[in-house]
Protein backbone atom coordinates (compact mmCIF):
# COMPACT_ATOMS: atom_id res chain seq x y z
CA UNK A 1 0.00 0.00 0.00
CA UNK A 2 2.73 2.61 1.13
CA UNK A 3 4.79 1.74 -2.17
CA UNK A 4 1.45 2.47 -4.16
CA UNK A 5 1.26 5.79 -2.64
CA UNK A 6 4.61 6.77 -3.33
CA UNK A 7 4.09 5.38 -7.00
CA UNK A 8 1.30 8.01 -7.16
CA UNK A 9 2.82 10.59 -5.60
CA UNK A 10 5.92 10.50 -8.11
CA UNK A 11 3.98 10.39 -10.92
CA UNK A 12 2.17 13.53 -9.85
CA UNK A 13 5.24 15.37 -9.58
CA UNK A 14 6.39 13.95 -12.55
CA UNK A 15 3.11 15.24 -14.20
CA UNK A 16 3.52 18.64 -12.56
CA UNK A 17 6.77 19.60 -13.95
CA UNK A 18 6.38 18.56 -17.20
CA UNK A 19 3.35 20.38 -16.90
CA UNK A 20 5.66 23.48 -15.53
CA UNK A 21 8.16 22.43 -18.59
CA UNK A 22 6.07 22.66 -21.92
CA UNK A 23 4.51 26.27 -20.14
CA UNK A 24 7.62 27.61 -19.64
CA UNK A 25 9.83 26.30 -23.17
CA UNK A 26 6.28 27.60 -24.76
CA UNK A 27 6.64 31.32 -23.22
CA UNK A 28 10.60 31.11 -23.87
CA UNK A 29 9.17 31.30 -27.70
CA UNK A 30 6.65 33.79 -26.95
CA UNK A 31 7.82 37.56 -27.34
CA UNK A 32 7.06 39.56 -24.71
CA UNK A 33 4.58 41.48 -26.20
CA UNK A 34 2.29 38.70 -26.93
CA UNK A 35 3.10 37.14 -23.39
CA UNK A 36 1.46 40.60 -22.48
CA UNK A 37 -1.89 39.81 -24.86
CA UNK A 38 -2.16 36.75 -23.53
CA UNK A 39 -2.18 38.07 -19.41
CA UNK A 40 -5.33 40.15 -20.46
CA UNK A 41 -6.89 37.88 -23.37
CA UNK A 42 -6.96 34.93 -21.25
CA UNK A 43 -10.53 36.05 -20.63
CA UNK A 44 -11.20 34.43 -23.83
CA UNK A 45 -10.43 31.38 -23.61
CA UNK A 46 -11.92 30.01 -26.66
CA UNK A 47 -9.37 32.24 -28.99
CA UNK A 48 -6.51 31.48 -26.83
CA UNK A 49 -7.05 27.69 -27.20
CA UNK A 50 -7.56 28.01 -29.98
CA UNK A 51 -4.03 29.55 -30.97
CA UNK A 52 -2.94 27.39 -28.14
CA UNK A 53 -3.64 24.61 -30.50
CA UNK A 54 -2.08 25.48 -33.61
CA UNK A 55 0.95 25.71 -35.42
CA UNK A 56 1.61 29.13 -34.91
CA UNK A 57 2.10 28.13 -31.19
CA UNK A 58 4.65 25.66 -32.05
CA UNK A 59 6.37 28.44 -33.98
CA UNK A 60 6.62 31.20 -31.46
CA UNK A 61 3.84 32.85 -33.80
CA UNK A 62 2.02 34.66 -31.23
CA UNK A 63 -0.75 38.03 -31.03
CA UNK A 64 1.12 40.38 -31.41
CA UNK A 65 3.04 39.31 -34.40
CA UNK A 66 0.04 39.04 -36.73
CA UNK A 67 -1.88 41.90 -35.03
CA UNK A 68 1.25 44.56 -34.83
CA UNK A 69 0.64 47.28 -36.85
CA UNK A 70 2.55 50.83 -37.32
CA UNK A 71 1.29 53.82 -35.75
CA UNK A 72 0.50 55.64 -39.14
CA UNK A 73 -1.05 52.41 -40.64
CA UNK A 74 -5.02 53.54 -41.51
CA UNK A 75 -6.78 51.28 -39.00
CA UNK A 76 -3.87 51.37 -36.08
CA UNK A 77 -5.24 51.36 -33.25
CA UNK A 78 -3.37 52.15 -29.72
CA UNK A 79 -4.44 49.36 -27.25
CA UNK A 80 -3.05 48.91 -23.59
CA UNK A 81 0.16 50.77 -25.39
CA UNK A 82 0.74 48.84 -28.27
CA UNK A 83 -0.31 49.68 -32.03
CA UNK A 84 -2.38 47.12 -33.19
CA UNK A 85 -5.12 46.25 -36.41
CA UNK A 86 -8.17 44.04 -35.55
CA UNK A 87 -7.81 43.28 -39.33
CA UNK A 88 -4.99 40.38 -40.04
CA UNK A 89 -5.03 40.92 -44.27
CA UNK A 90 -3.02 38.68 -46.52
CA UNK A 91 -0.65 41.33 -46.57
CA UNK A 92 0.45 40.65 -42.77
CA UNK A 93 0.41 36.88 -43.52
CA UNK A 94 2.58 37.26 -46.64
CA UNK A 95 5.41 38.58 -44.23
CA UNK A 96 5.77 34.48 -43.58
CA UNK A 97 3.78 32.73 -46.21
CA UNK A 98 4.92 35.23 -49.16
CA UNK A 99 3.89 32.16 -51.66
CA UNK A 100 0.80 31.40 -50.66
CA UNK A 101 0.22 35.28 -50.20
CA UNK A 102 0.65 35.88 -54.21
CA UNK A 103 -0.75 33.37 -55.58
CA UNK A 104 -4.40 33.95 -53.54
CA UNK A 105 -3.90 37.74 -55.13
CA UNK A 106 -3.41 36.54 -58.13
CA UNK A 107 -6.57 34.01 -57.54
CA UNK A 108 -10.41 34.31 -58.68
CA UNK A 109 -10.84 34.73 -54.59
CA UNK A 110 -9.11 38.19 -54.47
CA UNK A 111 -11.68 39.29 -56.93
CA UNK A 112 -14.62 37.76 -55.20
CA UNK A 113 -15.66 41.37 -53.89
CA UNK A 114 -15.32 42.99 -57.23
CA UNK A 115 -18.62 41.70 -58.57
CA UNK A 116 -20.25 44.00 -55.87
CA UNK A 117 -19.29 47.18 -57.43
CA UNK A 118 -20.52 46.03 -61.06
CA UNK A 119 -24.32 46.95 -62.37
CA UNK A 120 -25.76 43.55 -61.26
CA UNK A 121 -24.21 44.20 -58.14
CA UNK A 122 -25.73 47.12 -57.11
CA UNK A 123 -29.08 46.12 -58.46
CA UNK A 124 -28.42 43.23 -55.93
CA UNK A 125 -27.79 45.77 -52.95
CA UNK A 126 -31.13 47.79 -54.51
CA UNK A 127 -33.29 45.02 -54.48
CA UNK A 128 -31.98 43.59 -51.03
CA UNK A 129 -31.00 46.07 -48.92
CA UNK A 130 -27.93 47.30 -47.46
CA UNK A 131 -28.54 45.22 -43.91
CA UNK A 132 -29.20 42.13 -46.18
CA UNK A 133 -26.49 42.75 -48.18
CA UNK A 134 -24.08 43.09 -45.48
CA UNK A 135 -24.87 39.82 -43.82
CA UNK A 136 -25.45 37.73 -47.26
CA UNK A 137 -24.25 38.48 -50.32
CA UNK A 138 -20.67 40.53 -48.58
CA UNK A 139 -19.79 37.22 -46.32
CA UNK A 140 -18.70 35.22 -49.03
CA UNK A 141 -17.56 38.00 -51.59
CA UNK A 142 -16.26 40.35 -49.38
CA UNK A 143 -16.76 43.37 -48.35
CA UNK A 144 -14.86 47.06 -48.43
CA UNK A 145 -13.68 47.51 -44.85
CA UNK A 146 -14.18 51.15 -43.77
CA UNK A 147 -12.56 52.88 -41.22
CA UNK A 148 -13.95 55.28 -38.90
CA UNK A 149 -12.40 58.62 -38.00
CA UNK A 150 -11.72 57.05 -34.48
CA UNK A 151 -9.82 54.33 -35.58
CA UNK A 152 -12.84 51.79 -35.35
CA UNK A 153 -14.11 49.67 -37.91
CA UNK A 154 -17.61 50.27 -39.72
CA UNK A 155 -20.24 47.55 -38.66
CA UNK A 156 -21.70 48.01 -41.82
CA UNK A 157 -18.62 46.61 -43.51
CA UNK A 158 -17.22 44.39 -40.48
CA UNK A 159 -17.32 41.55 -39.13
CA UNK A 160 -16.40 40.41 -42.88
CA UNK A 161 -14.81 36.81 -43.82
CA UNK A 162 -15.57 37.45 -47.51
CA UNK A 163 -13.07 35.59 -50.02
CA UNK A 164 -12.54 38.73 -51.68
CA UNK A 165 -12.80 41.59 -48.66
CA UNK A 166 -10.73 44.49 -49.30
CA UNK A 167 -8.68 45.53 -46.24
CA UNK A 168 -7.91 48.80 -44.81
CA UNK A 169 -4.01 48.54 -46.14
CA UNK A 170 -5.27 47.92 -49.88
CA UNK A 171 -4.81 44.19 -49.76
CA UNK A 172 -7.63 41.85 -51.06
CA UNK A 173 -8.98 38.44 -49.27
CA UNK A 174 -9.02 36.82 -46.16
CA UNK A 175 -6.84 33.83 -45.63
CA UNK A 176 -9.25 33.05 -42.23
CA UNK A 177 -11.65 31.96 -44.79
CA UNK A 178 -10.59 29.16 -45.20
CA UNK A 179 -7.96 28.83 -42.45
CA UNK A 180 -10.12 29.29 -39.47
CA UNK A 181 -8.75 32.08 -36.96
CA UNK A 182 -7.17 31.40 -34.32
CA UNK A 183 -6.16 27.80 -35.22
CA UNK A 184 -5.32 28.09 -38.84
CA UNK A 185 -5.65 24.68 -39.55
CA UNK A 186 -4.73 23.04 -42.83
CA UNK A 187 -6.95 20.26 -42.15
CA UNK A 188 -9.94 22.46 -42.47
CA UNK A 189 -9.27 24.31 -45.55
CA UNK A 190 -9.34 20.85 -47.13
CA UNK A 191 -12.70 19.56 -45.61
CA UNK A 192 -15.66 19.92 -48.64
CA UNK A 193 -17.29 21.77 -46.11
CA UNK A 194 -15.53 24.87 -45.90
CA UNK A 195 -15.83 25.77 -49.73
CA UNK A 196 -19.68 24.94 -48.92
CA UNK A 197 -20.15 27.97 -46.99
CA UNK A 198 -20.04 30.08 -50.17
CA UNK A 199 -20.15 27.68 -53.24
CA UNK A 200 -23.63 26.51 -52.61
CA UNK A 201 -27.53 27.78 -53.59
CA UNK A 202 -29.46 28.16 -56.96
CA UNK A 203 -26.16 29.74 -58.92
CA UNK A 204 -23.28 27.91 -57.70
CA UNK A 205 -24.39 24.89 -56.34
CA UNK A 206 -20.75 22.61 -56.20
CA UNK A 207 -21.18 21.69 -52.20
CA UNK A 208 -24.40 19.99 -53.13
CA UNK A 209 -23.51 18.73 -56.86
CA UNK A 210 -20.11 16.72 -54.56
CA UNK A 211 -22.54 15.60 -51.73
CA UNK A 212 -24.57 13.50 -54.43
CA UNK A 213 -21.20 12.34 -56.93
CA UNK A 214 -19.17 9.33 -56.07
CA UNK A 215 -16.45 11.62 -54.86
CA UNK A 216 -18.93 12.99 -52.17
CA UNK A 217 -20.55 9.91 -51.16
CA UNK A 218 -16.74 8.48 -50.90
CA UNK A 219 -15.89 11.19 -48.62
CA UNK A 220 -19.02 10.89 -46.23
CA UNK A 221 -17.84 7.18 -45.85
CA UNK A 222 -14.02 7.28 -45.71
CA UNK A 223 -13.55 10.69 -43.89
CA UNK A 224 -11.58 9.00 -41.48
CA UNK A 225 -9.12 7.77 -43.36
CA UNK A 226 -8.01 11.05 -45.20
CA UNK A 227 -5.19 12.27 -43.06
CA UNK A 228 -6.28 16.02 -43.35
CA UNK A 229 -4.17 16.88 -40.59
CA UNK A 230 -1.35 15.88 -42.25
CA UNK A 231 1.70 18.24 -43.34
CA UNK A 232 2.47 16.51 -46.57
CA UNK A 233 -1.46 15.52 -48.40
CA UNK A 234 -0.50 14.47 -51.61
CA UNK A 235 -3.44 12.46 -53.52
CA UNK A 236 -2.65 8.40 -54.13
CA UNK A 237 0.53 8.47 -51.38
CA UNK A 238 -1.28 10.25 -48.42
CA UNK A 239 -4.51 9.18 -48.96
CA UNK A 240 -6.89 8.02 -51.95
CA UNK A 241 -9.81 7.09 -50.09
CA UNK A 242 -12.02 9.88 -51.69
CA UNK A 243 -11.05 13.79 -53.23
CA UNK A 244 -12.01 17.02 -51.77
CA UNK A 245 -12.76 20.68 -53.47
CA UNK A 246 -9.06 21.05 -51.94
CA UNK A 247 -7.74 17.73 -53.87
CA UNK A 248 -8.76 18.93 -57.31
CA UNK A 249 -8.17 22.47 -57.06
CA UNK A 250 -5.75 23.52 -54.62
CA UNK A 251 -3.76 20.68 -52.95
CA UNK A 252 -0.78 18.78 -54.08
CA UNK A 253 -0.45 15.88 -56.26
CA UNK A 254 3.25 13.56 -57.12
CA UNK A 255 3.93 16.00 -60.50
CA UNK A 256 2.46 19.44 -58.94
CA UNK A 257 2.92 21.50 -55.84
CA UNK A 258 0.06 23.08 -53.80
CA UNK A 259 -1.47 26.32 -55.10
CA UNK A 260 -3.26 28.76 -53.52
CA UNK A 261 -4.66 30.37 -57.36
CA UNK A 262 -7.58 28.10 -57.52
CA UNK A 263 -8.44 28.79 -61.21
CA UNK A 264 -4.92 27.22 -62.27
CA UNK A 265 -6.51 23.69 -62.95
CA UNK A 266 -9.97 25.36 -64.75
CA UNK A 267 -10.09 24.85 -68.68
CA UNK A 268 -13.78 26.01 -69.08
CA UNK A 269 -15.30 29.27 -67.41
CA UNK A 270 -18.65 27.22 -66.58
CA UNK A 271 -19.70 30.30 -64.82
CA UNK A 272 -20.36 32.83 -67.74
CA UNK A 273 -23.41 33.22 -70.22
CA UNK A 274 -21.65 31.16 -72.75
CA UNK A 275 -19.36 28.99 -71.52
CA UNK A 276 -15.47 29.82 -73.01
CA UNK A 277 -11.82 28.14 -72.87
CA UNK A 278 -10.08 29.79 -70.48
CA UNK A 279 -6.89 31.30 -70.70
CA UNK A 280 -3.75 28.73 -71.04
CA UNK A 281 -6.38 25.84 -71.20
CA UNK A 282 -4.32 23.06 -72.69
CA UNK A 283 -1.92 23.39 -69.68
CA UNK A 284 -4.97 24.06 -67.43
CA UNK A 285 -6.54 20.76 -68.42
CA UNK A 286 -3.33 18.68 -68.00
CA UNK A 287 -2.87 19.41 -64.74
CA UNK A 288 -6.44 18.90 -63.39
CA UNK A 289 -6.31 15.40 -65.15
CA UNK A 290 -2.85 14.86 -63.82
CA UNK A 291 -5.01 14.93 -60.29
CA UNK A 292 -7.63 12.61 -61.31
CA UNK A 293 -4.92 9.74 -62.43
CA UNK A 294 -3.68 9.54 -59.42
CA UNK A 295 -7.06 7.73 -59.10
CA UNK A 296 -8.05 7.13 -62.19
CA UNK A 297 -6.52 5.37 -65.60
CA UNK A 298 -6.22 7.30 -68.72
CA UNK A 299 -8.70 6.03 -70.15
CA UNK A 300 -11.90 6.79 -67.60
CA UNK A 301 -10.49 10.37 -67.55
CA UNK A 302 -10.21 10.32 -71.23
CA UNK A 303 -13.83 9.49 -71.24
CA UNK A 304 -14.60 12.02 -68.64
CA UNK A 305 -13.28 14.80 -70.69
CA UNK A 306 -14.83 13.69 -73.79
CA UNK A 307 -18.59 13.69 -71.89
CA UNK A 308 -18.16 16.94 -70.37
CA UNK A 309 -16.68 18.95 -73.33
CA UNK A 310 -19.79 17.31 -75.44
CA UNK A 311 -22.00 18.61 -72.84
CA UNK A 312 -20.58 22.26 -72.55
CA UNK A 313 -21.21 22.16 -76.17
CA UNK A 314 -24.60 21.50 -75.95
CA UNK A 315 -25.36 23.76 -73.53
CA UNK A 316 -23.71 26.56 -75.50
CA UNK A 317 -25.21 25.76 -79.12
CA UNK A 318 -28.77 24.38 -77.69
CA UNK A 319 -29.29 27.45 -75.27
CA UNK A 320 -27.61 29.85 -74.11
CA UNK A 321 -25.84 31.30 -77.74
CA UNK A 322 -29.79 30.96 -79.74
CA UNK A 323 -31.11 32.79 -75.70
CA UNK A 324 -28.38 35.71 -76.50
CA UNK A 325 -28.66 36.18 -80.25
CA UNK A 326 -32.71 36.12 -79.89
CA UNK A 327 -32.66 38.48 -76.80
CA UNK A 328 -30.41 40.56 -78.63
CA UNK A 329 -32.32 40.86 -82.12
CA UNK A 330 -35.03 42.11 -79.83
CA UNK A 331 -33.03 44.92 -78.73
CA UNK A 332 -32.11 45.36 -82.22
CA UNK A 333 -35.83 45.77 -83.37
CA UNK A 334 -36.57 47.65 -80.23
CA UNK A 335 -39.16 45.11 -78.98
CA UNK A 336 -37.44 45.31 -75.44
CA UNK A 337 -35.48 48.12 -73.90
CA UNK A 338 -31.44 47.55 -74.34
CA UNK A 339 -31.19 48.16 -70.33
CA UNK A 340 -30.88 45.15 -68.15
CA UNK A 341 -33.60 43.62 -65.95
CA UNK A 342 -36.68 45.84 -66.94
CA UNK A 343 -38.16 43.35 -69.04
CA UNK A 344 -39.17 39.84 -68.33
CA UNK A 345 -36.96 37.99 -71.08
CA UNK A 346 -34.42 39.73 -69.43
CA UNK A 347 -34.95 37.75 -66.00
CA UNK A 348 -35.97 34.49 -67.96
CA UNK A 349 -32.06 34.57 -70.15
CA UNK A 350 -30.64 35.21 -66.63
CA UNK A 351 -31.82 32.34 -65.15
CA UNK A 352 -31.28 30.10 -67.65
CA UNK A 353 -27.61 31.15 -67.66
CA UNK A 354 -27.36 32.17 -64.11
CA UNK A 355 -29.17 29.41 -62.31
CA UNK A 356 -30.34 26.84 -64.80
CA UNK A 357 -27.19 26.61 -67.09
CA UNK A 358 -24.86 27.12 -63.83
CA UNK A 359 -26.43 24.19 -62.35
CA UNK A 360 -25.81 21.98 -65.07
CA UNK A 361 -22.65 22.93 -66.37
CA UNK A 362 -21.53 22.02 -62.81
CA UNK A 363 -23.54 18.93 -62.42
CA UNK A 364 -21.37 17.60 -65.70
CA UNK A 365 -18.50 18.75 -64.52
CA UNK A 366 -18.82 17.23 -61.23
CA UNK A 367 -20.09 13.98 -61.58
CA UNK A 368 -23.89 15.35 -60.03
CA UNK A 369 -26.42 13.55 -62.81
CA UNK A 370 -29.24 15.13 -60.85
CA UNK A 371 -27.84 18.64 -61.25
CA UNK A 372 -26.69 18.15 -65.13
CA UNK A 373 -30.28 16.61 -66.18
CA UNK A 374 -33.38 17.69 -63.52
CA UNK A 375 -31.80 20.78 -61.88
CA UNK A 376 -30.23 22.00 -64.80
Amino acid sequence: MRQKVVFQGVLTVIIVLLTVGVALAGSDRLSAETQECLGCHEGMPGIVSQWEDSAHWNAGVGCYECHKAEPDDVDAMDHNGFSVAIIVSPRDCGQCHPGETAEQEASHHAKAGDILNTKDGMLGQTIGGEPAVAVGCRQCHGSLVKVNEDGSLDTNTWPNTGIGRVNPDGSKGTCSACHTRHRFSKAQARKPETCGKCHLGPDHPQKEVYEESKHGILYRAFEDNLNMDKPKWIAGQDYYDAPTCATCHISATPNQSVTHDVGTRLAWNLRAPVSKRTENWEQKLADMQDVCSACHSSSFVEGFYKQLDSFVALYNDKFAIPAKEIRELLMEKEVISKGNFDDKIDWIYWELWHHEGRRARHGAAMSGPDYAWWHG
